[in-house]
């Protein structure tokens, strides 16, 4: 028996907005689904949204969903956190924040989570004319042939919701769920990670020790290209985009985004979450990253 939360079991028992949205036909409405998952696999989810063209919120959403009670509690989750959001707020959203407005799911049930994050993205991709694939970060090599999932997508889930061990990845994205004969090279990908986010601190912490003082420019410009290489681009690679640092102004950190990243409508959401974020983190509280 899983131990779920009173949140997961209300809406698990009592669903709101289950089912599909039909078109309205009006102007300035754009009724659109996302769906992930297969049936064959255990979970699918078909995310419906209604969409305010000019205003570019989200004014209603609905699912349909085929799965377990967390996959089910998750959609509906979903549903009500992104009523009211821009496109680009949507998209900010990670599994994290589904699973923390449940009040929390069972660490073998995060698939879900991340389940619902996926089926809101490819609305949102398809709306605006944005073909998944091109974003998809399968394209990588394939390393779980169960379910269909490469070292790209092992790797993103890897780091942005920093896992330690195989079963975790198992657990998020079902990655050497099946025959368990990938189990092992997911455990590389893991220690490659570990590695490279290890070296990276290291580096950053030995800048900031040894200069014990304000940063200079050239100090921040090594800080921030160490940390753009390192971290921030092999996220956004993974879904076909990259970045590249143009310039830097005071504590303003000017960025060339490119490939999918560069035609995204939603790069907003990609300065603020993937690269600002992690280079205050990082490297100084006080940057902020701006697109040219």
């Amino acid at each position: 028996m899983w131990d779920y939360t009173d949140k997961v079991l209300d809406l698990f028992y009592n669903p709101k907005n289950q089912g599909a949205i039909d078109d309205p036909n009006e102007a300035g409405v754009a009724v659109v689904f996302g769906e992930v998952g297969s049936i064959a696999c255990g979970d699918a989810l078909r995310l419906h949204l209604k969409i305010n063209i000019e205003q570019d919120t989200i004014l209603d959403s609905r699912f349909q969903t085929f799965g377990c009670t967390s996959a089910i509690a998750s959609s509906s989750a979903l549903t009500e956190m992104i009523k009211g959001l821009t496109l680009d707020q949507a998209l900010n959203l990670s599994n994290k924040d589904i699973a923390e407005y449940l009040g929390g799911l069972p660490e073998a049930k995060m698939h879900c989570s991340v389940m619902g994050q996926e089926a809101l993205e490819a609305a949102i991709y398809k709306y605006r004319g944005i073909e998944i694939e091109h974003h998809d970060e399968d394209e990588g090599a394939l390393v779980c042939t169960c379910f269909g999932i490469s070292d790209n997508k092992i790797r993103r889930v890897i780091i942005e919701n920093d896992l330690s061990t195989a079963e975790q990845v198992t657990n998020y994205i079902k990655a050497g769920g099946g025959c368990g004969s990938c189990l092992a090279n997911i455990e590389d990908i893991i220690a490659a990670v570990q590695a490279e986010t290890a070296t990276t601190s290291a580096r950053v912490a030995a800048e900031l020790e040894r200069a014990n003082q304000p940063l200079t420019t050239i100090q921040k410009i090594n800080l921030i290209q160490q940390v753009l290489t390192e971290e921030v681009r092999p996220v956004l690679m993974a879904d076909g985009g990259d970045v590249e640092l143009y310039d830097l102004e005071g504590d303003i950190v000017k960025v060339v985004l490119k490939g999918a990243c560069g035609s995204c409508s939603s790069s907003t959401a990609t300065l603020k979450v993937a690269i600002e974020a992690r280079l205050q983190e990082r490297v100084l509280p006080s940057l902020t990253v701006q697109a040219v």
